[in-house]
């Protein structure tokens, strides 16, 4: 037994796919300093109504002045608490569900056209009757952020368990396997895929669904310091407020992307 050394060519091959990718993010970056720098010059130079888009040195200055004050920290943490919970319990309800109406497809078949309905409306429409019934807090915007994220991952999900070979299941059925044998050794293994999919699509539903929330009802978070910036006219607020939401909602995916990896490479996929 001796270790098979690789070839010269595959070393080549993984060194150019080393250069590829450290050349996108080269690229990657130097468009987005790119963009920043044009920005700032055209506030600067008056190209564009820096009242209206604000500028990068701008809205840093807002970024220092709320975290000076002490407030920065304050609404960051509320909109990044409320959409932790509403991505997990999203996450956690639709699995089951999913399971739910895979387990039981007569009643999937009943439910399916309110899925379609449900899916296809306007979340925001449901704002007023969601604070009637559940008040103007926190509860609120969790429900919003679950409105807007749990049909997408129930529809998500069960579209990768009922995407499932089946040869598997028949052969699983050979074997007299039961339901729970089958969920557990084919069904989800087979799906966690797609569940990573549906895990990266619902944390952009979830901050949606948190700011959406905070526009509404909350006096606190990032959502309440845009509306805030709006209405007394700071654009620099508004768009900080911006900024500092996508650095996170980026930071969110960027963990589940990492997530997603790590699970593909122990699976070997």
């Amino acid at each position: 037994m001796y270790d098979k050394k690789p070839s010269d060519e595959h070393l080549e091959y993984l060194k150019r796919i080393k250069r590829n990718k450290i050349t996108t993010l080269i690229w990657q970056f130097g468009i987005l300093c790119f963009l920043i720098v044009l920005w700032q010059i055209a506030a600067d130079k008056k190209w564009i109504n820096d009242f209206i888009t604000s500028s990068p040195l701008r809205i840093i200055e807002t970024i220092i002045n709320l975290l000076t004050k002490g407030q920065l920290f304050t609404h960051l943490f509320t909109t990044l608490g409320e959409s932790i919970i509403g991505f997990i319990l999203g996450m956690l309800i639709g699995t089951v569900v999913s399971v739910l109406l895979w387990w039981f497809p007569s009643a999937a078949k009943v439910c399916d056209p309110y899925l379609v309905v449900l899916n296809a409306l306007p979340k925001i429409a449901l704002g007023p009757v969601i604070i009637i019934w559940a008040g103007a807090g926190v509860k609120s915007i969790i429900i919003m952020t679950l409105a807007i994220s749990l049909i997408t991952t129930i529809i998500g999900i069960y579209a990768g368990l009922k995407s499932v070979d089946e040869e598997k299941l028949m052969l699983m059925q050979t074997f007299k396997a039961s339901k729970k044998q089958t969920l557990f050794k084919v069904l989800l293994p087979a799906s966690y895929v797609n569940i990573l999919s549906v895990l990266k699509i619902n944390v952009g539903l979830s901050w949606v669904g948190v700011i959406m929330g905070e526009f509404l009802v909350s006096k606190a978070g990032l959502g309440y310091l845009i509306m805030y910036g709006s209405q007394v006219f700071n654009l620099d607020l508004v768009m900080a407020g911006v900024i500092i939401l996508a650095l996170c909602a980026a930071a969110m995916y960027l963990m589940i992307s990492s997530l997603e990896k790590c699970i593909l490479k122990k699976f070997g996929e």
